[in-house]
């Protein structure tokens, strides 16, 4: 809640009374080493218990009827920045060489000793910096090429050792070897050192050694290394608006992925929303669907445009213009003409379950046939969803157009305000911790902090700060 480090808040514990006050002791108490707060960390992630912070305080608010099942939930992502030091290639791979050298230097000095020719004691001695590594591309390429030929024959003398077989269960040695699988491809028994156009996704590499799970993501102009964090809190007019319920993902992980684990993980509480206000981020016709037919959720938020050529010209034929009848398996266009055909989609990769086909003999000379193909000798073909994912698709695109839809969704805007309460006031934005287990222990940890700060306000009869507004744009609320 004050956003104190470990050693600061032990000193808390010894010296201030209202710290003490909170926790139940007496005056004279002479609190605890710092290091403890470390050990309760690990020990709760160490067996998966971390939601034991943030679920102990939800049971005790619902018995006071401060937080209820059933009400209305909003939930969004915030990135968070790991806490490694930004890496381009070259000096990725080298610093995760150099940190396998350090880790076999503590677990197996006499072997390494053994082992390393003296020129990796100038190469990998010390920290690599992009300053110190060469300029130009040819130069660049060849320190690339060393430093992947010093890997491999690393990894294949720890693969040799069978007197040692521990060398490759070591965490740096196994990050070792993902590095080099990501950056390098093996040629007639030489390592090559990859284009970009080589490279695997961003999901699946790794940015730094010292922080196996974080990683690289964009988001329109901003990019990070780290992790996202989803927070879901009820927005219940009545109630103060408290977290429910706190998920930590790689940054690469998509929104619209998470709100099934978000509803498990609610249900598994007994605190499951019966509104579940989101942005366009999560609302696929997946969503919509599943989310109503599992849990009883419906999902409040925007739905992506038709991205067709079609919507975004001013008179196109789009999809939503079609009459759909399922049960005959029939698609009549805008000009009256029905399809000749209804099988099961050739090209599964754009979402599609049907292909709904026109006659050529109806589209060629059709007279609205440049408002609904750009095909110069092929008919209208109509992809079509599972029929309960069309549906709840198109009825979502029609409801989001009117002003009900409008006011119901105006509430989704808070949860940033709970963002911008966690970063400001406990460090939400960066990572104390190296790894995702610890990380997302910092965010229920912080989840839990925040609802206390709520609670307090509450009582305290604190209003809801509003949202910020400039002077200029509050000049006609004024007049």
């Amino acid at each position: 809640m004050e956003g104190l480090s470990d050693r600061q808040a032990a000193d808390a514990v010894r010296g201030r009374i209202d710290w003490k006050c909170a926790l139940g002791l007496s005056l004279t108490d002479p609190g605890f080493n710092h290091t403890v707060l470390s050990e309760f960390r690990t020990r709760l992630v160490e067996g998966k218990v971390e939601r034991l912070l943030l679920d102990t305080l939800l049971k005790r608010l619902e018995e006071c009827g401060l937080v209820k099942a059933r009400g209305r939930q909003r939930t969004d992502s915030t990135h968070v920045l790991a806490d490694v030091r930004g890496l381009n290639r070259l000096e990725r791979v080298g610093e995760t060489l150099r940190a396998a050298l350090n880790e076999l230097a503590v677990m197996a000095p006499d072997w390494l000793r053994a082992l390393a020719p003296a020129d990796w004691y100038e190469r990998y001695g010390r920290r690599v910096e992009n300053y110190h590594l060469p300029k130009t591309d040819g130069a660049r390429l060849e320190y690339a090429t060393t430093v992947g030929t010093d890997g491999g024959y690393l990894l294949t003398e720890i693969d040799a050792a069978k007197d040692q077989p521990w060398l490759t269960r070591l965490p740096a040695v196994q990050v070792l070897r993902q590095v080099w699988a990501a950056q390098y491809i093996e040629e007639a028994g030489q390592l090559r050192w990859r284009s970009k156009a080589e490279m695997p996704a961003s999901a699946d590499q790794i940015c730094s050694p010292y922080d196996p799970a974080a990683r690289y993501s964009t988001k329109r102009n901003m990019s990070w290394v780290g992790y996202k964090v989803q927070l879901t809190e009820t927005c219940d007019p009545e109630r103060p608006h408290l977290i429910t319920n706190v998920e930590t993902t790689p940054a690469t992980t998509p929104d619209d992925n998470m709100v099934a684990v978000v509803h498990e993980s609610l249900n598994q509480c007994a605190l499951l929303p019966s509104e579940h206000l989101v942005d366009k981020g999560y609302t696929d016709s997946h969503v919509l669907v599943d989310s109503q037919q599992q849990h009883g959720v419906t999902i409040v938020g925007p739905v992506a445009d038709d991205p067709s050529w079609q919507a975004r010209s001013d008179d196109g034929l789009t999809k939503s213009q079609f009459q759909v009848d399922w049960d005959r398996q029939v698609v009549t266009c805008p000009a009256g003409k029905q399809s000749i055909s209804w099988l099961p989609n050739t090209w599964p990769e754009n979402g599609m379950v049907f292909e709904a086909r026109f006659s050529r003999r109806d589209c060629t000379p059709c007279a609205l046939r440049s408002r609904c193909t750009r095909a110069k000798n092929e008919p209208r073909i109509i992809g079509l969803q599972a029929r309960e994912h069309y549906e709840a698709l198109q009825a979502a695109r029609q409801h989001q157009t009117t002003k009900e839809f409008e006011q119901s969704y105006a509430a989704r805007a808070g949860i940033e305000g709970t963002h911008a309460q966690a970063i400001s006031r406990c460090g939400l934005r960066r990572c104390r911790y190296i790894g995702l287990a610890k990380t997302h222990l910092q965010h229920v940890i912080t989840a839990a902090a925040v609802n206390l700060v709520r609670i307090a306000d509450w009582q305290s009869g604190i209003p809801v700060a509003k949202t910020r507004c400039s002077r200029f744009a509050a000049l006609p609320m004024a007049a």
